[in-house]
């Protein structure tokens, strides 16, 4: 690593960088960290490492906002949808900017999963661009220099451990190949044996229409989350929202021969059929997630309601409440 940095300099850290940051799975943290090394011992310029860092996550982060600008969610959901983990990268995504605000932009670059997500976000959100600017650009900076300065403090032992590896030549690259390979095989495992375990029967939209207008008045659950109900109000007609960590709360209050269908914003369902595969296992046998969710029924044109959705756990009590 050292000798391709030293041959082709600056150039090889901003192509790693920006790479990484545009979604690639190619790590830039051991190099801006060898590259600090090497600044330390002045064979790169310091500010010039620093620039060209923050340039390439400047490029990438600009782009991702303004295609999540552009294409609205349905970019999270892209993203989402080829991530190692999809069953939670929205979601926490989501969680995240409720619990932190536009702190999560700044510290986006530390939290794994969240390079793409971040920007992405952002212009899903309509952040103004000077706002995300300004976070953003606070984020990458103390990214840039956290990564760099850390090199630059050890850069004794990285010379050390470095000429080490040197040493073992082969035996190192291909022990570091199988862990990075057994990493990512891991984590696609993971993926598959999710989605095996929530393959279902999905109901699909026409079908849950039919339900609605034969008056078996089925209970329909949004369980998006709150920052994306604010974005876009719209809900299936008497839909009842839900949090995913409020379901335990009000199980014992749905009848199991009542027709229950959950929709979300999650990549194939993932989120709904994950809450239906609980109920399931408990013993509900009338349950399915909405095949398409809420987009799905927008498109086929049924009828919609907007501003605020009704909470299901109130609604749940005041059915099983005596008369």
């Amino acid at each position: 690593m050292i000798g391709l940095i030293t041959q082709y300099g600056l150039a090889l850290v901003f192509a790693n960088v920006l790479m990484q940051q545009m979604g690639l799975p190619i790590p830039a943290l051991p190099t801006l960290i060898v590259a600090g090394a090497l600044a330390a011992d002045g064979k790169i310029s310091p500010l010039a490492l620093f620039a060209v860092v923050f340039i390439a996550c400047a490029i990438s982060d600009a782009t991702w906002y303004t295609v999540g600008r552009l294409f609205g969610h349905r970019v999270m959901k892209l993203l989402c949808r080829i991530s190692l983990s999809p069953e939670s990268c929205v979601r926490r995504s989501e969680y995240l900017f409720h619990r932190w605000g536009n702190l999560t932009f700044v510290l986006a670059k530390f939290v794994p999963g969240l390079l793409m997500i971040s920007p992405a976000m952002a212009g899903t959100m309509r952040l103004s661009g000077w706002s995300f600017a300004l976070l953003d650009g606070l984020g990458a900076a103390i990214w840039a220099g956290v990564a760099i300065g850390t090199g630059m403090l050890l850069h004794h032992e990285i010379s050390q451990l470095i000429g080490h590896l040197e040493e073992l030549e082969d035996v190192a690259i291909a022990v570091i190949g199988v862990l990075l390979g057994g990493y990512v095989a891991r984590r696609w495992w993971q993926r598959r044996r999710f989605f095996n375990r929530l393959r279902m029967a999905r109901i699909t939209v026409d079908e849950l229409h039919r339900l609605i207008a034969e008056g078996q008045q089925p209970l329909i659950v949004d369980l998006r989350t709150s920052l994306v109900r604010d974005q876009d109000r719209r809900f299936i007609p008497n839909a009842l929202v839900m949090d995913f960590a409020e379901v335990d709360q009000w199980l014992d209050q749905v009848p199991t021969d009542r027709e229950l269908i959950f929709y979300c914003t999650c990549p194939n369902e993932a989120g709904a059929a994950r809450v239906a595969r609980k109920l399931m296992d408990l013993g509900y046998t009338h349950v399915r997630p909405l095949l398409g969710g809420l987009d799905a029924w927008i498109a086929a044109g049924y009828q919609v309601e907007s501003g605020r959705v009704g909470s299901a756990e109130s609604a749940l009590s005041h059915e099983v409440s005596p008369a």
